[in-house]
């Protein structure tokens, strides 16, 4: 491999669900946001959980999405069980409810389905992967531009639990306008991505 000494790593890991993660259970108004994230440095779906019928309020989350970018959505609460944002968040900075809530809410994350992390958001060249695949195939997949960006790489994931270390030739993957990665949470524990910074 060429001599680069620029390359740094950054590590994805899918946290798996996380009822009270976000924010314990409470019942102030704006919840006391206990973990913003990144979650594993991937988005990840937001939860609200209540025992009661919260189903009156509405719940705005504020935050950014795997662009990093900001990002609003409003919520209608719970009844007696959990409700779960429609986007996808890499951070969390609020909830607040439109009114005084009957019963305590938590924030979690629900921890599956696929999900997405911005490796670099400028010019770089992915040099490297290595990692542990989960018993499911899928793929892991790097895109350029944004989270929905053109698909450059793609590295196919067999189905059996097992390292990820594909050859990448010498020169990298020329990621013009920024590197992000998509992947699986069933198929992936956890990966790191070498990269020019």
């Amino acid at each position: 491999m060429a001599n680069v000494s620029d390359v740094k790593s950054k590590f994805f890991e899918p946290q798996g669900v996380s009822a009270a993660l976000v924010s314990a259970s409470a019942s102030a108004t704006s919840l006391v946001i206990a973990d913003g994230g990144p979650y594993g440095n991937l988005t990840e779906t937001i939860t609200l959980y209540s025992s009661a019928d919260n189903s009156g309020r509405t719940f705005d989350i504020v935050g950014t999405d795997g662009n990093g970018d900001a990002q609003t959505e409003t919520l209608t609460g719970p009844n007696a069980g959990t409700v779960n944002s429609a986007n996808k968040y890499l951070t969390v900075t609020s909830i607040t409810a439109s009114g005084s809530i009957t019963t305590d809410i938590q924030a979690g994350i629900l921890g599956t389905g696929a999900l997405t992390g911005t490796v670099f958001a400028g010019r770089t060249r992915i040099r490297g992967i290595t990692g542990t695949s989960k018993a499911s195939a899928g793929n892991v997949v790097f895109k350029n531009t944004s989270i929905t960006g053109t698909t450059l790489l793609t590295i196919p994931l067999t189905g059996a639990v097992g390292n990820i270390d594909p050859y990448i030739p010498d020169n990298g993957v020329l990621f013009s306008a920024g590197a992000y990665i998509n992947l699986t949470a069933a198929d992936i524990t956890g990966v790191t991505v070498y990269y020019d910074g």
